[in-house]
């Protein structure tokens, strides 16, 4: 993985983000349920390195969004998602 400043800049950057916050998400998700450690402080470990590392991706695209690089809202991770559409689409299904 590159880091975010070596990246291409723009929308293409931004997009490139949101995938790997995406597998972030899901790498954190697989940790926490069937990786298995040694210990618990191993586990609290990986953990806590993928969580830093996720968090910087998620503060370059957010300030890449900032800066007014254009994004689908498609392509936004489920973890970076406004709550109200989830609220909503789970009221009318």
């Amino acid at each position: 993985m590159q880091k975010p400043e070596e990246m291409m800049p723009g929308k293409y950057q931004l997009k490139t983000l949101h995938e790997e916050i995406g597998l972030c998400d899901r790498k954190l998700a697989h940790m926490e349920k069937y990786e298995s450690y040694a210990t618990a402080e191993e586990r609290a470990s990986a953990i806590a390195k993928m969580t830093t590392k996720r968090a910087k991706l998620a503060k370059a695209a957010q300030k890449l969004a900032e800066d007014g690089v254009e994004f689908l809202p498609s392509e936004l991770p489920l973890s970076l998602r406004p709550e109200t559409k989830t609220e909503e689409h789970a009221q009318v299904a």
